[in-house]
């Protein structure tokens, strides 16, 4: 859906921008969720989000018992979590 966080369906070129509608700022932060309604718990979607709006959109999942993970975009491993450091 248009206006949506996270609801382009093309990657836009060049580096990844927050999902706050409007904003254009570059990502820090990967908020990765899922509706436990409509998904399986292992799901994870993503949000991304720069600093000013890491906290809004957090509360805004958070609030619908969505949020399961924030973590910085260069921590970000997919959608299984950050990557185990290698021995």
């Amino acid at each position: 859906m248009p206006g949506l966080p996270g609801s382009s369906p093309d990657p836009v070129p060049g580096p990844p921008v927050c999902s706050a509608k409007g904003c254009r700022a570059d990502a820090v932060w990967v908020l990765a969720w899922n509706n436990p309604k409509i998904h399986v718990p292992e799901r994870r979607k993503t949000w991304l989000a720069c600093d000013e709006h890491r906290e809004h959109l957090s509360q805004f999942l958070g609030v619908r018992g969505f949020l399961k993970d924030v973590v910085t975009l260069a921590e970000w491993d997919g959608p299984t979590g950050p990557a185990e450091p290698e021995s």
